[in-house]
């Protein structure tokens, strides 16, 4: 009996959706980039919101100065008309064509008194004031509808990249279900060890990550990070969220995505973190990849992706849209060629 030959086929079939695989897994990565600056354009917004109340706040006060300034005005001009036919009075009173040109009349008139002065002094400050107050409300709205331009532009740019990765899917949708069920076996005996290790860590917690002091230093005189005191915390959260789906923009238990998972869990051992991958990356101390302890945040493509690190050189994380929250490897060559570095929260 001849040798059975595997269908060359099929061996195609699975190069080729190995090929799109990786594709949609570029896509993903963009998709998730733009996840990123979408949490940094809403920052922005909410800081335009800010800005755009308290002018708000400012205009109201400053017209609120000025009707009272040209009410006081206005009775002192009674005064002067009713108390006094000087003919100067007279000549501000009637050819006046404007408020300026009133405004202006009134300080070559004899009569206006130190008072009078102060009074057209304030008059002119508080029309200042409204015209200042105006123009910066006019140009906090207009940055409000850019930001706002910019987020649709982006929602549309990220469902476009979705509409793209589903047509991929769906194209050799069979072979990449076995990929897939093969990558979610293996993802769920990850999960299973790294639970283990977790609690092998908390029952038995060794000095090196419980104890926090001073940085130390090396014979060669490198600087190292001291442990974090949230480590066994935060990682302890972290591997409860397991499955969770991804959503971008997401920072709750309903669905996360990179940055919002990491923020999250540690919002949840009292400490404050941006909802950015890039931001996020200026918390903290910077750590070696050989000094890396649970709970570090490890970054990667550009600081486009953020990760908890668990120990055992694999960390958890929110990866991209049509994932879960999932414990990955360093070693893992995506993840290995795109890795920036990591950040130590103490």
């Amino acid at each position: 009996m001849p040798a059975a030959v595997a269908d060359p086929s099929v061996s195609s079939k699975q190069a080729e959706a190995q090929r799109v695989l990786g594709q949609i897994h570029q896509l993903d990565m963009q998709v998730e980039q733009a996840a990123e600056a979408y949490n940094l354009a809403n920052d922005k917004l909410a800081s335009i919101k800010r800005e755009l109340r308290d002018n708000e706040q400012a205009l109201g006060v400053a017209r609120g100065n000025l009707k009272r300034g040209q009410k006081t005005l206005a009775r002192r001009l009674v005064a002067l008309y009713t108390s006094d036919a000087n003919n100067s009075t007279l000549e501000v009173l009637l050819g006046s064509k404007s408020l300026d040109d009133m405004l202006n009349r009134l300080d070559t008139v004899n009569r206006v008194s130190g008072q009078d002065t102060h009074v057209l002094g304030e008059v002119r400050k508080f029309r200042t004031a409204v015209a200042l107050r105006e123009g910066q409300l006019k140009r906090a709205h207009q940055k409000q509808r850019d930001l706002v331009a910019e987020k649709a532009r982006q929602r549309q740019s990220i469902e476009g990249q979705l509409a793209d990765r589903q047509q991929l899917l769906a194209s050799i949708k069979t072979e990449i279900a076995k990929i897939q069920a093969a990558e979610r076996a293996r993802e769920a005996q990850a999960a299973a060890a790294a639970r283990a290790r977790v609690a092998t860590q908390e029952s038995t917690p060794s000095a090196d990550t419980t104890v926090v002091g001073a940085a130390a230093t090396t014979a060669e005189g490198v600087s190292v990070a001291p442990p974090s005191p949230h480590g066994g915390g935060v990682v302890g959260v972290a591997m409860g969220y397991l499955g969770t789906p991804y959503v971008w923009g997401g920072a709750a238990p309903g669905g996360f995505d990179c940055s919002g998972f990491v923020m999250y869990v540690y919002s949840q051992v009292g400490v404050s973190l941006p909802h950015n991958a890039a931001a996020q990356f200026g918390s903290g101390v910077p750590v070696s990849r050989d000094q890396l302890q649970p709970g570090d945040l490890v970054f990667f493509d550009g600081l486009g992706h953020v990760g908890l690190y668990i120990g055992g050189g694999q960390f958890v994380h929110a990866p991209h849209t049509g994932d879960v929250v999932k414990v990955s490897s360093l070693s893992d060559s995506w993840y290995a060629s795109t890795y920036v570095g990591a950040r130590r929260i103490l």
